[in-house]
């Protein structure tokens, strides 16, 4: 068994992981950032939970964009084809599970 205490894991650059399980392809990693992530699609599906910090999720279809603002133990799922970034407002630890190898 492996407990994980994601306050003590801060990253040397923004998004870096620590993987913590892959289950048949599936991976659990806790990602340290305090730097915006890059607007992207998905190839599968992906479950972001806001551990520490806030931030602000941006979501977009077609021309419209709407933000949502997650807090701690806030969930967001996101779909094959949603187009989306997630904002730090500062420092920030989120768990993310996702397809092996997704962007």
């Amino acid at each position: 068994m492996r407990i994980v205490d994601p306050r003590s894991f801060t990253g040397e650059t923004a998004w870096q992981a620590l993987d913590i399980a892959n289950m048949d392809g599936v991976t659990v990693r806790l990602h340290w950032t305090d730097q915006p992530y890059r607007w992207h699609v998905n190839d599968g599906q992906e479950v972001f939970v806001v551990l520490a910090g806030t931030v602000q999720m941006h979501h977009r279809s077609g021309e419209t964009e709407s933000v949502r603002r997650m807090g701690p133990g806030d969930i967001c799922h996101c779909a094959v084809g949603d187009e989306h970034r997630a904002v730090p407002e500062g420092p920030a630890h989120i768990l993310v599970i996702e397809r092996e190898g997704s962007v």
